[in-house]
């Protein structure tokens, strides 16, 4: 099992990402709270790493922060939810957001992220409650998320990324062009949408 890597970030193109390790270059998925947290192309970085492992294929998935990446496993472990879904519930949700949806038991705005219907909703509630009460809710006690170096085409990588996340290309468009701002990197357009896809207030 790959559990972390240190290297140099090639290239960040939400949600895909590639590190450079002693000259191996490392394709990986994080969501877009880990990209929130990203240095520029070029600089050194450590993500804390999960590997699934199927027939058809191997994806290693890269977070900023140990939190995340025990979010992303627990969520691995509902029924219905799988790496796809996980990662854009961490993309739409912060650590602190998601204990909030547990908590109030928050069915409408779980519902917002793409592949989470109703009854995944309530899979999640009735199960990742019972676990975060066990692990402890400090434990995954998340941190601020600073924005990133700007990208070439910031609007095109935001709608590019979004839709990787599993929403409509149409509604991608249509959320990024409402906050689309020329000095707002991709990553800040990303994180505004997702809020007003979610409901959230900014």
């Amino acid at each position: 099992m790959i559990a972390l890597l240190r290297g140099k970030l090639v290239e960040k193109r939400p949600p895909i990402l590639i590190v450079d390790v002693m000259g191996v270059g490392y394709e990986l998925e994080a969501p877009m709270t880990t990209f929130y947290d990203l240095p520029a192309a070029g600089a050194a970085v450590v993500l804390h790493t999960h590997l699934v492992v199927r027939e058809d294929a191997q994806r290693l998935y890269g977070f900023s922060l140990p939190q995340q990446r025990d979010l992303f496993r627990s969520l691995l472990r509902v029924n219905g939810v799988g790496p796809r879904v996980a990662l854009a519930i961490l993309s739409g949700l912060s650590i602190d957001e998601f204990i909030a949806c547990m908590t109030d038991q928050d069915i409408d705005r779980l519902t917002r992220v793409p592949g989470v219907g109703r009854k995944t909703a309530q899979r999640l509630i009735v199960e990742m409650r019972d676990r975060l009460a066990e692990a402890g809710e400090t434990s995954l006690a998340s941190q601020p998320h600073p924005g990133s170096a700007p990208k070439p085409d910031p609007v095109g990588d935001a709608v590019s990324a979004l839709i990787a996340l599993g929403y409509k290309p149409v509604e991608a468009s249509r959320v990024v062009r409402n906050v689309a701002a020329e000095d707002l990197t991709s990553e800040q357009i990303i994180r505004h949408a997702l809020r007003s896809l979610s409901g959230a207030v900014s």
